[in-house]
């Protein structure tokens, strides 16, 4: 026996696919969620959008790294920064 949800859910649910499809819109990709919440702040500019982090993955182990061109990176901001 499969979960059942409530009228008004099911409803509602029908609405936004309803409306995404006449509006011809599509589901936004994270990436495109991270890009229109950094943009939507007052005086928000362009490279406030840009990636800061770069992810690779090499034998099944995932390495984050901060972008050497973030303008933005973790630490005490006073203090230099040693280069590698």
């Amino acid at each position: 026996m499969g979960l059942a949800l409530p009228a008004a859910v099911r409803i509602v649910r029908g609405m936004d696919d309803a409306t995404n499809a006449r509006a011809g819109r599509h589901e936004m990709t994270d990436e495109e969620k991270r890009r229109d919440q950094l943009l939507a702040a007052p005086g928000a500019v362009e490279s406030d959008a840009a990636p800061r982090i770069e992810v690779s993955e090499h034998d099944g182990v995932t390495r984050i790294d901060i972008a050497p061109d973030a303008d933005v990176r973790p630490g005490n901001p006073y203090e230099p920064v040693e280069d590698e």
